[in-house]
């Protein structure tokens, strides 16, 4: 395999879509760093593991050589990004902008390299545009283009309402690309329609398009919804080590290969090993021990990474939890289940009094830490039950 392949094939490694490739090609052929452009509104202060797949992304690009541009959207955050929304977003204040993009580059800095990432904030040229700016963007675009984007046409179809301003974000994250000569693009699948805004917008300025690559939305923990602290089924990157390995542990089996894809930076070659080894009877739990402590590292150090697993093993394999757990997923509505109907539900005692009178004596564990409050009601997220000494069951509460 020539080197151009092999940097070919790392790249595509876990991307949803590349337009193009052919593009693509060309432009490694060039033998140039190319700038790499990724823009992160800061809506919100933490990062978890979702975000962090387009960063694994950009980390590999970094690796091959070439130098990333890191845009923080102080300006487009306080118009608010409609992707995937079914309602106008609130748009944020710039006080609160300010605020949230202050823990972004030191999060993004546990993946990015700090000499090869440039941080870029589009206030710098959007602010600049003024009025008469803004309306000859906005002239470069029709109506009914804006209603292909597939979130606007849902809500157009539907009567709901779509403010003026919304139609102005995608036009804006592609001149963003027109400002920093961006050569590729990353984004979530969500954002196809403004990535390619920009190929359009750099088009109209005489310039060599750039190349969209597009990233799969990382399922949460109960392996169904995308990652996000609204759901509660999400990793953060500043979590303690033993809550992330706890976390990580319980994902199904066949989800912990989509984390291995996305998020470890292991080998092609190494991967198809692990899955062998588990094709030929490894069991997969040692795997997912290997995924929780390569993420720890990451994102912690070492010394945490064996300090977590010493305490799992500690608490789970010690106690002699069984490797094959029942699988149980139960439904609940956005104010997740109460407990004692989550144990009779799935099967861990027979009533909702047993449950009580189970917990009041304190037999019942929650990953392995006792639980005291009968009251308590269960978000969505997955985690492992015991009642008593015999009774398991690992719960995905969707």
């Amino acid at each position: 395999m020539s080197q151009l392949e092999a940097a070919l094939a790392e790249i595509k490694r876990g991307a949803e879509e590349i337009l193009v490739e052919e593009e693509l090609i060309a432009k490694l052929k060039e033998g140039r760093p190319l700038r790499v452009k990724l823009g992160m509104d800061p809506t919100a202060p933490d990062i978890h593991l979702g975000h962090t797949v387009i960063l694994n992304k950009l980390r590999q690009f970094q690796d091959l050589g070439h130098q990333v541009l890191l845009l923080i959207g102080d300006f487009t955050a306080q118009v608010g990004d409609p992707s995937g929304k079914n309602t106008t977003r609130p748009p944020l204040t710039a006080e609160q902008v300010a605020a949230n993009a202050k823990t972004y580059a030191e999060q993004a800095f546990k993946v990015l390299d700090p000499a090869k990432t440039e941080i870029v904030y589009n206030s710098s040229w959007l602010s600049e545009l003024g009025a008469t700016g803004m309306i000859r963007l906005a002239a470069r675009q029709t109506v009914a283009r804006m209603l292909e984007r597939d979130d606007f046409k849902k809500r157009y179809a539907s009567g709901q309402s779509i403010a003026i301003h919304e139609f102005m974000y995608p036009l804006l994250q592609g001149y963003d690309s027109v400002a920093l000569k961006a050569d590729i693009e990353l984004g979530g699948t969500d954002q196809r329609f403004n990535l390619l805004m920009g190929r359009e917008l750099q088009k109209d300025e005489g310039m060599t398009p750039q190349v969209v690559l597009t990233m799969p939305l990382l399922e949460g923990l109960d392996g169904v919804k995308k990652m996000s602290k609204s759901a509660g089924n999400y990793i953060g990157v500043d979590e303690a080590p033993n809550e992330m390995f706890g976390k990580i542990m319980s994902l199904s089996d066949e989800l912990m290969w989509r984390y291995f894809e996305l998020l470890s930076r292991r080998s092609l070659d190494e991967l198809a090993a692990l899955k062998q080894e588990v094709a030929d009877g490894a069991n997969p739990r040692d795997t997912k021990i290997l995924l929780a402590r390569e993420i720890i590292t990451r994102y912690h150090n070492e010394a945490a990474a064996e300090q977590a697993y010493q305490d799992f093993v500690q608490r789970f394999q010690k106690n002699a939890i069984p490797d094959d757990l029942p699988e149980v997923t139960l439904n609940a509505g956005a104010d997740g289940m109460g407990i004692a109907n989550l144990l009779k539900d799935a099967g861990l005692v027979a009533s909702t009094s047993e449950a009580l009178r189970m917990i009041k004596q304190g037999a019942v564990k929650v990953d392995g830490d006792k639980l005291e409050d009968s009251k308590l009601q269960v978000l969505p997220g997955q985690a492992v039950y015991q009642v008593g000494k015999r009774k398991f069951a690992r719960v995905t509460v969707a």
